[in-house]
């Protein structure tokens, strides 16, 4: 049986690869605020990714890893405004059973697999087009 890596353990593994630039091209994250010990809030970005209206655009987004995290996924709402389906149009909250990536979670998932599966999301021939709203708009 392998053991199960401590939330804090986990959180604190992804804090050092966020906070050294160590992610995905195109997007990064780290805590709201440095002292929040649960490492619970989470700021985070995406650039638009090229040939799509979402290009030249910076994303922003926060990211809530309740007690059960990674066993549960985090909650994601974009604070930018955007036009994309799995996004709802009300609040932003991400809709993570709607991007193939991570939409059967396990607890081997990150928040920076979440941010890949949504850059690809707004990449899809389907949804790169979408008319978005003003820059600047936010929920």
């Amino acid at each position: 049986m392998v053991a199960k890596v401590p939330r804090n353990f986990r959180l604190l593994e992804e804090l050092e690869k966020g906070e050294k630039g160590l992610g995905a091209d195109g997007c990064s994250y780290g805590l709201v605020e440095g002292d929040d010990v649960m490492m619970s809030n989470w700021n985070a970005t995406i650039l638009g990714p090229p040939h799509s209206n979402h290009e030249n655009r910076i994303y922003s987004l926060k990211i809530h890893c309740g007690n059960s995290y990674p066993d549960e996924p985090p909650i994601v709402h974009f604070i930018s405004r955007i036009n994309l389906p799995g996004v709802d149009a009300q609040n932003g909250r991400v809709e993570l059973a709607k991007l193939q990536r991570v939409s059967n979670w396990n607890r081997d998932f990150t928040m920076e697999r979440i941010l890949v599966a949504l850059r690809e999301h707004m990449a899809h021939p389907n949804h790169r087009k979408l008319h978005q709203p003003p820059e600047n708009n936010t929920y």
